[in-house]
């Protein structure tokens, strides 16, 4: 369902993204990062060591995933 930070994304790419911090991250470190990158995918990060870069998803892939999330079968 997720693949790594492909190659054809840039670096650019996520550097101008406007990242923004989970509402259910919590005071344990357990934050993670979304965006919607320039190419209409999305991408999510671990705040605290964005060097291992980010999952990507298409569009329908990240409706998947967050309903896979929200329903708890994740």
């Amino acid at each position: 369902m997720t693949e790594v930070s492909a190659p054809t994304l840039s670096e650019t790419e996520f550097d101008r993204a406007g990242w923004h911090k989970s509402t259910y991250s919590g005071s344990n470190n357990g934050c993670v990062e979304h965006a919607v990158l320039t190419s209409g995918r999305h991408a999510v990060r671990d705040t605290k060591d964005r060097a291992l870069g980010a999952h990507t998803f298409g569009r329908d892939q990240w409706r998947a995933f967050v309903t896979a999330v929200c329903d708890g079968s994740i």
